[in-house]
């Protein structure tokens, strides 16, 4: 009984560990794929939008922009610059203003509406309070994304970026390029390297750090520069560029481990077989 009690707990640790390990992978693919649907989606939809829907569309956000710039409280909540701020960039009723694309970090996620936890788990948010992502002169959009999700890689290489990298936002058949200048790591109350900057069109990246303790924030800011739809392809030629994934480094020193564990299990089973056949015919 004992021998059979000691094979079942062997096996189930073995079960147990595999999916531990696997978890992070598996989950991050759904997670990947999921967000490639949405963002497919979301360019469908938008080759289907009307000039006349095109042009409502960003008369309605260059209006908001612009009341945000002319507003010094517009990160407060109740600031009156931001009401009807869920129906503003939402054409299509799904909540997605467009998506950002990061080449350097292999990363492209929608862009929602508001920084909820449900958004947070599955994309970027945009900060309500901030520029909606349409560039223009005086405008500053921020856009925060969680670091550190075993469910997801999201924002979790965003400390990776240097200066002069460049990151792109796609919103409503636009494509907005942003060279990095600036990156600051700053109390989570201090929202100043946030403000809109009279004549300067920014947009600020935002995650917790240091990785997982989040007691700060860093700010990763681009400053508009033209569109190079050369400089947007993620093909990545140097080989310096290359990186393995720590997640899937960890996964595949554990693997050796379990392997172990299951060939382990498979023996002590083997054992016991042969030594109840043998008892089996001591018997007779």
């Amino acid at each position: 009984m004992k021998k059979h009690l000691s094979t079942f707990v062997l096996m189930m640790v073995f079960l147990i560990g595999f999916s531990l390990v696997l978890y992070p992978v598996v989950s991050d693919y759904i997670n990947t794929s999921h967000q490639s649907r949405v963002i497919a989606n979301y360019e469908d939809d938008v080759s289907g939008l009307t000039t006349s829907d095109y042009t409502a569309q960003m008369r309605e956000a260059v209006a908001y922009n612009q009341g945000l710039a002319a507003n010094p409280n517009s990160f407060l909540e109740s600031s009156k610059a931001t009401s009807g701020y869920d129906d503003l960039m939402n054409p299509f009723g799904t909540g997605v203003m467009g998506y950002i694309e990061i080449d350097s970090l292999d990363v492209r996620l929608p862009i929602y509406h508001s920084t909820s936890d449900s958004v947070l788990e599955v994309g970027v948010g945009h900060v309500e309070g901030s520029s909606l992502p349409i560039g223009g002169q005086s405008t500053h959009c921020v856009l925060s994304g969680h670091r550190g999700l075993p469910s997801s890689k999201l924002f979790t290489d965003l400390d990776k970026m240097t200066i002069g990298d460049t990151f792109f936002i796609h919103t409503l058949g636009e494509v907005l390029a942003y060279r990095v200048d600036q990156i600051l790591v700053v109390e989570p109350d201090d929202t100043s390297a946030l403000n809109i900057v009279e004549g300067q069109d920014y947009c600020t990246l935002v995650t917790c750090t240091p990785y997982g303790i989040n007691t700060q924030r860093l700010l990763v800011r681009g400053t508009r520069v033209q569109y190079d739809e050369k400089s947007s392809q993620r093909l990545q030629i140097s080989a310096d560029a290359i990186e393995i994934n720590p997640t899937t480094t960890a996964c595949v020193a554990a693997l050796p481990v379990l392997i172990g564990l299951f060939i382990r299990f498979l023996v002590v089973s083997s054992k016991i077989k042969a030594k109840s056949r043998k008892g089996g015919v001591n018997n007779r």
